[in-house]
């Protein structure tokens, strides 16, 4: 019998001790009937939190304690490399999301039709306090990419194993699973899922997580733009900037030609300033563009990856030397 499963749940908690039996009940009523682990990381709880999954005694339900509080994006990271099922599923442990909207999630990305699919909160039951970052946050990814999400903030995925392994996850890059597979290649698409009001316990987002959210997305949008080729970042800058210097410069040299005194012109501290930062970030990018070569050329990474390869049988026989 393979003890291997299907699907691996992961759930991060804080402070859930209340909702962690309960949510480990929706789980087996909704996809009980496939063989699935329930992978509970306790993000450094100070409640009874731990106590209440082990007093569950469920050998579906496994338990990773974390050393100490490192957010919910780290959590997530230790449950995708602890996870071993062929699809993987991510959900709030608060009971807001439902864990009945996971089979039918999980049927489109059965079908090799897509590689991730994530949910659209409906009628979201959350307050102010979390909807405004949210909508910012949703608001700032559609505007700076090209990837038209519409709830970005929904913790409801499921994927391949695949996906969810090669997703870069720390700070707040929780928020961005669906956006970082999207640019690694991923087929995303998005589906509507229940959203229920929380029960117990407390949330803990706030207005605070905005400029996170907005510092993470910068970071993104840059190492996944540049990675490869910052030259073009920093050299382009540069070029800019050096240019400008110099136009200003020769605007200045065509006043003192004129017999005026440019000496104590802001405009001259401003040109000079100009050609200098131009060279920095040239010579930036170049050293930049030096470090990305060595790290791929060490590590014998390659630049690409590849989702599948397909090969054919061929069905054509070959002719008998002697046949007539």
């Amino acid at each position: 019998m393979n003890n291997t499963p299907y699907l691996s749940l992961i759930v991060p908690v804080y402070n859930e001790e209340e909702n962690v039996p309960l949510l480990a009940k929706a789980v087996e009523k909704a996809i009980g009937h496939i063989n699935y682990e329930l992978i509970y990381i306790d993000d450094f709880s100070t409640d009874g939190t731990r106590a209440a999954v082990k007093s569950m005694n469920n050998p579906k339900v496994k338990l990773v304690e974390l050393k100490r509080n490192y957010g919910q994006s780290s959590a997530l990271a230790a449950g995708i490399e602890i996870a071993t099922g062929k699809y993987i599923a991510t959900m709030d442990g608060d009971l807001q999301n439902d864990p009945a909207d996971i089979p039918e999630m999980l049927r489109l990305v059965e079908n090799d039709e897509w590689d991730l699919v994530t949910g659209i909160r409906q009628k979201r039951k959350d307050n102010v306090i979390r909807k405004i970052p949210s909508k910012i946050a949703n608001y700032i990814i559609r505007k700076s990419t090209n990837f038209h999400i519409t709830d970005a903030g929904c913790a409801l995925k499921v994927m391949t194993s695949e996906t969810a392994k090669e997703i870069p996850l720390y700070g707040e890059l929780h928020r961005f699973i669906a956006l970082n597979a999207h640019i690694d290649g991923a087929r995303v698409t998005e589906i509507p899922v229940k959203h229920h009001p929380r029960q117990h316990g407390v949330s803990k987002y706030g207005m605070s997580r905005t400029f996170k959210v907005i510092n993470d997305l910068v970071l993104i949008l840059f190492q996944r733009k540049y990675l490869q080729k910052p030259m073009y970042f920093f050299g382009n800058l540069g070029i800019l900037f050096f240019v400008l210097g110099i136009i200003i410069n020769l605007y200045l040299l065509y006043v003192k030609l004129l017999g005026n005194d440019i000496g104590t012109r802001p405009l001259l501290i401003l040109g000079a300033l100009l050609i200098l930062v131009g060279i920095q970030l040239f010579t930036i990018g170049i050293v930049a563009d030096l470090l990305m070569r060595t790290y791929f050329e060490s590590q014998s990474k390659t630049p690409y990856s590849i989702r599948k390869t397909v090969t054919f049988e061929s069905t054509e026989k070959e002719t008998p030397k002697n046949a007539n």
